[in-house]
């Protein structure tokens, strides 16, 4: 029986083995060639360095580490933003009743058929008539007003999920409203939590668009546009494996932080965070 069922399910695991390589291998790809001399990455392109060469990152990592050290700040302080408060807003949306509920949550999920780029604009004249431009805060605050939208929605179905006879019981016990959130919802929903703080996290460490045009001066500059500028430095000297290496640097902590987090990822996604 086992042997048919693994007959069977062959073709789907030869398809997900594919998909897998697939998707690693740029990354053992760039990983391997960071540790290559340039004469190397020319002339043995897909083979093993014979080799390790360290000063590449050594290399790497000073110019590198300012804008990794930018990044961690503004997607830290953002993903907490961003967690805090629509933590609170979509509680608010479950447990309240007031009128316009409704359709100022459904005002709210419209804004994500909004494409981003449209209120590029926008979003850069407010920023500049607040005098913001060249600082973290024209980063942080943009991206915790706009990265809200999914987390309220993922957030709500999640809470709404949570039995009612739990906040009653506690309202018996004379809890407030703030106890309830804080000492009911939020230890029941640490998994979507977590889940909606990796998404939130990844996302702002991957912008690229907003910071090109808020942020001029290289002090500043987060992780992908300060790779731009390290690329243009290093890739008309032809010294590919720094260039590799600065990418394999920029890399780690999210690849870290996944490997730390994946457990409690699946889990919020296991759990129904969602199934909406």
């Amino acid at each position: 029986m086992r042997l048919a069922e693994f007959k069977h399910d062959l073709p789907f695991h030869i398809v997900i083995v594919i998909l897998v390589f697939i998707s690693i291998y740029p990354f053992i790809f760039m990983l391997i060639s960071s540790f290559k001399t340039t004469e190397e990455v020319f002339h043995n392109f897909f083979g093993l360095p014979s080799s390790l060469e360290y000063r590449n990152y050594l290399d790497a990592w000073k110019e590198v580490s300012p804008f990794l050290l930018n990044t961690i700040i503004v997607s830290v302080i953002t993903m907490f933003g961003v967690l805090v408060l629509s933590s609170i807003d979509a509680y608010i949306f479950t447990r309240f009743d007031f009128p316009g509920k409704d359709i100022l949550f459904f005002l709210i999920l419209s804004l994500l058929m909004i494409p981003g780029i449209l209120t590029l604009v926008p979003r850069f004249l407010v920023v500049r008539d607040l005098k913001l431009l060249n600082t973290y805060w024209a980063l942080i605050l943009p991206y915790i007003a706009g990265g809200q939208v999914m987390p309220i929605f993922i957030l709500r179905s999640f809470f709404s999920s949570i039995p009612k006879e739990l906040f009653e019981s506690a309202k018996i016990d004379g809890a407030s409203e703030t106890q309830c959130f804080l000492k009911i919802t939020i230890p029941l929903s640490k998994s979507i939590l977590f889940t909606v703080g990796l998404m939130n996290f990844l996302n702002i460490w991957n912008e690229y668009v907003w910071p090109l045009v808020t942020v001029t001066e290289p002090k500043l500059f987060p992780i992908t546009v300060g790779l731009v500028v390290f690329q243009s430095r290093y890739a008309g000297s032809a010294a590919w494996g720094p260039l590799f290496a600065g990418y394999t640097i920029a890399s780690i902590p999210i690849v870290i932080l996944f490997l730390f987090t994946m457990k409690y990822y699946i889990a919020g996604i296991t759990s129904g965070a969602l199934k909406a």
